[in-house]
Order: C-alpha cells, then structure tokens, then sequence
C-alpha cells in the first residue's frame, strides 16, 4: 500500500463520503486505515444515547449523550440525520458537517442505510460507499467471533443485514471486504479519484 496521502490542497468545499455496512462486514476497520491513510480526512462523530461499551471512547468512537438532550436536538432540528437502532437513538451533527464542509475539509461518515438516505436528502452530492461481506454466513462467523452479542441478537443482525444488502444499488460504489487489503485499497481509490476532480 502507499503511503499517506499529504491532502494539501484546499477546495472551497469538501468532499462527504458516506461508508456503510451490515453489523460485522468490517466498516470500522475500514474506516480506520481510510483515516490513517487520508490524514486530513475528517471523521464525523456519531451521538448515541447508548452506553459505552468495553474500550469505547467519548468523543472517538461516540460522544456519548443522555435521552433528553438527544430529543432537545431533534425538536431544534440539529440532526442531520437521526434514528433509532436496537432501542437507543444515534445522530449525526449538521453543524459539525456543514463546518467541515464550507471549510473545503473532505468529511467521512460511518451511517447506516437509513441514515444515508436522510443524509442524501441534504447532501446529494455525497459519495455514497456500502461495504458488502463475502457470504452471509462469514458475516454470521464473524459476529459470533466478536463475542458480544447474544445468538438472539446476532439472529435479528443478521436479519437486518440482508434487509440493509438489498439496499445496496442505492450507492454509487460497492466495496466487498473478502480480503481486508483489496478492500482497504478500493476504498483509497475510491476516495483518492473524487479528491483529486
């Protein structure tokens, strides 16, 4: 793989790409290598009313906030897109993309489908990119491996896994994670061709 790329340049305004993947195809690795590859990259935060779970950190991995002030947010309409996934809410800031955004930063966003509809509603030049796993039953693999969900919470993964799959053709690019690597380079491709119009 090459080295990072240095991004200095500067648009008048940014770039948003969107990464979405069924529970367990990978999209937080992928993510990670797209930000250490893309170092100016910047990376939105998602908001959830959930707890943390084991290693996860406030304001890295969410910015972790209480059911009030989620609901206070989305009567001031500050969501620029929100939902509710497993009974706890999840939200993306508008303020926090619209700043990166007029300030010709490239913006990555790890949204699930539904989130990524409503994100294209506002953005509709966005890069829309899902990442699809190998079979569903290596995605079913990998989600007993990770070891923190129940078989009844891997079973409803799953079923809303192939609910998410057959929404697919609404994105621009698919990417499948069968071998991390090749994955990981097509997504750099991906994002090195829109940065570089």
């Amino acid at each position: 793989m090459e080295g990072r790329d240095k991004g200095a340049y500067q648009r008048e305004r940014g770039h948003l790409f969107i990464i979405s993947a069924p529970s367990g195809a990978g999209k937080s690795t992928l993510c990670q290598a797209l930000l250490t590859h893309f170092h100016d990259l910047q990376y939105s935060v998602s908001y959830t009313t959930r707890t943390p779970r084991r290693g996860e950190c406030e304001g890295k991995d969410y910015r972790f906030i209480s059911l009030p002030e989620f609901e206070r947010m989305v009567e001031q309409g500050k969501w620029a897109e929100w939902a509710t996934v497993h009974g706890n809410y999840y939200g993306t800031s508008a303020d926090d993309i619209e700043n990166h955004l007029s300030a010709g930063r490239d913006v990555l966003l790890d949204i699930d489908v539904q989130g990524t509809a409503q994100i294209l509603e506002h953005y509709p030049d966005s890069v829309s990119i899902f990442i699809m796993p190998p079979s569903m039953d290596e995605l079913k693999a990998r989600l007993e491996k990770r070891g923190t969900d129940s078989r009844e919470t891997i079973k409803k993964r799953l079923a809303e896994a192939e609910n998410e799959i057959r929404q697919k053709d609404r994105y621009r690019h698919v990417v499948i994670n069968d071998q991390l690597e090749h994955a990981i380079e097509a997504l750099i491709d991906i994002i090195r061709r829109y940065r570089q119009r």
